[in-house]
């Protein structure tokens, strides 16, 4: 059920690369250029290798500079990131190196336009409702000889729907659905044929089908204001010996930003006049309808709550009327890109107890009805409402939460064969930097040192294998990397960032710093910090993506 996003491998990101804040200023902008060009501008190197090194991270700076100084391409990177400064169709050249990597950077891409452009063409959608009868579990079940048995659970009915949509043209769309229903052991389908047309301020389409007779149709709807709009529709269903109308129309108006309000009439064997309130906004849902009608009047209201950072909605419903009353309540989880799942209770009579269980694949939902009782057991609620957590979470940790893991390793490997080529040039890089950076870092640590500001003792990047090691007081520091390969050692680089007895790191991934590198693409890096301020000793350790600020006064370990 996983859908793990593809990990890329972001080969600069220009503000960490200059150790920027997003909402840098000009001259923030222009300060971190000058600082910058006076490490890896050619000309400060006399030596043929150096100055070589130099070269290529000195292009890095300048190409930072001139794009977050440009006012227009800094909009553009920050929306779009580098892609979007790129020349379409030419950007694989760009990100890649050899022959056999255009090649299948262009095929990857090739075949993830054609799917887009198939999805697009006919938007396909589905669903599946699978209705099972489980009011045994919860009823007295003796045979005629008292004894008990063991409960029956069935399917009562099943049904099925899909439609696809197909482009004619600019302004015209053809759409095919079909159904098919199975209740107690009777079947029924139909299929229908619409055709739309999008004209000025609306649109107008034509329906066609069969079922239980031919149906004919037209419906319609248009613009009447910037908050106004309305449709409607005629059907005519041709029947053996008869000929049902049917007729429906409604008007809407928004009556602000988040609330529109609808009035709905409709006309044919099961005639009703309707009035809904729909609100709709980033943190909850819901709607007021008040429904005269016959053969059944009754009122309802929806309310649902959004939890945008936990990716989960909670569901509250009534509904009461001539048939009786309705109460549900239930939870919606994202468990993937792509995938959530629904759980709801219904409580209500004549309806009883049912647990509904959705699991929402893309495009497609799949809906099961499980009616544990005709009446209202206390037993059926405790177990409607405890059955679904106690399986989401068993699930999640046994199928879930394993098959995420494995995806998202799939994912490293893969980025990791891709960009080995890269990463071994990042890798290169880095070290370079360090190299360049040999006089400035002698200079600012003779500075610190005599002000007895901060000087960086140990600094470590990268992925700690265990909290014993990022936490432990490091003294053997060859050995300490030899047994790690997947941490380096920066501080040279952050010795070199710190001004004024003070270092600041922006809350963005460190591997784009100069000096750093990526060690492990895709996995949890941390970043540890053992350094001396006014003659005390101090030690933090940071995630990725966290700000630095230091000196951090209260944490000594002398």
């Amino acid at each position: 059920m996983d859908d793990s996003e593809d990990l890329e491998y972001n080969e600069e990101d220009y503000y960490t690369f200059l150790n920027l804040s997003k909402d840098a200023s000009s001259e923030e902008i222009n300060t971190a250029y000058r600082n910058f060009s006076r490490i890896y501008h050619p000309d400060k190197h006399t030596d043929v290798s150096q100055k070589q090194k130099a070269e290529i991270l000195f292009n890095r700076v300048k190409k930072a500079y001139e794009v977050l100084s440009d006012p227009h391409q800094r909009a553009i990177y920050d929306n779009l990131g580098k892609k979007g400064l790129e020349i379409e169709g030419w950007e694989i050249v760009h990100k890649t190196k050899t022959p056999a990597e255009i090649r299948e950077e262009y095929e990857r891409l090739a075949k993830e336009r054609e799917e887009r452009r198939l999805q697009q063409k006919t938007n396909p959608r589905g669903n599946i409702t699978v209705q099972i009868n489980a009011t045994d579990i919860f009823s007295s079940y003796e045979d005629e000889f008292n004894e008990k048995v063991f409960p029956t659970i069935e399917v009562s009915g099943m049904s099925m729907s899909q439609s696809i949509e197909a482009p004619l043209t600019r302004t015209d769309t053809g759409t095919l659905s079909g159904n098919l229903n199975l209740s107690n052991g009777v079947g029924s389908g139909g299929f229908t044929f619409s055709g739309r047309r999008l004209v000025n301020k609306g649109w107008f389409e034509v329906d066609a089908g069969a079922g239980n007779g031919p149906v004919l149709g037209i419906k319609s709807a248009r613009n009447l204001s910037n908050r106004i709009f309305c449709n409607g529709g005629v059907t005519v269903n041709y029947r053996q010996h008869t000929i049902l109308p049917g007729l429906v129309g409604t008007l809407a108006v928004q009556l602000d930003r988040h609330t529109v309000g609808y009035l709905t009439y409709n006309a044919g064997i099961q005639s009703s006049m309707s009035t809904v309130v729909e609100h709709n906004d980033e943190k909850q849902h819901y709607n007021i309808n008040a429904t005269l009608g016959i053969p059944h009047c009754y009122i309802s209201a929806v309310y649902i709550r959004k939890f945008v950072e936990q990716e989960m909605k909670l569901r509250l419903a009534v509904k009461a009327g001539t048939f009786g009353y309705t109460g549900e309540y239930g939870v919606e989880k994202k468990v993937s890109k792509y995938s959530s799942v629904v759980a709801t209770v219904s409580i209500g009579v004549p309806t009883g107890v049912i647990l509904k269980i959705k699991i929402i694949r893309s495009s497609q939902t799949y809906l099961f009805p499980i009616h544990l009782s005709e009446e209202i057991i206390p037993a059926a609620i405790f177990y409607s409402t405890v059955t679904p957590l106690i399986a989401y979470f068993v699930i999640k940790k046994i199928i879930i939460e394993p098959m995420n893991a494995e995806q998202k390793q799939r994912n490293i490997d893969k980025v990791k064969e891709q960009n080995k080529v890269r990463l071994a040039e990042k890798r290169k890089e880095a070290e370079s930097a360090i190299s360049l950076m040999s006089a400035l870092y002698k200079r600012i640590l003779g500075e610190e040192q005599k002000k007895n500001g901060l000087i960086i003792i140990r600094a470590f990047y990268g992925k700690f294998d265990n909290d014993d090691d990022a936490s432990a007081v490091i003294e053997d520091e060859m050995g300490f990397l030899e047994n790690n390969p997947n941490i380096i050692d920066v501080k040279i680089p952050l010795q070199c960032l710190t001004k004024d007895s003070c270092l600041i790191l922006q809350s963005s991934s460190k591997y784009e710093l100069p000096g750093f590198y990526d060690t492990c693409v895709g996995e949890e890096k941390h970043l540890k910090i053992d350094y001396r301020y006014q003659n005390s000793s101090y030690s933090i350790i940071v995630n990725d993506k966290d700000s630095v600020r230091l000196p951090q006064i209260g944490n000594s370990t002398t």
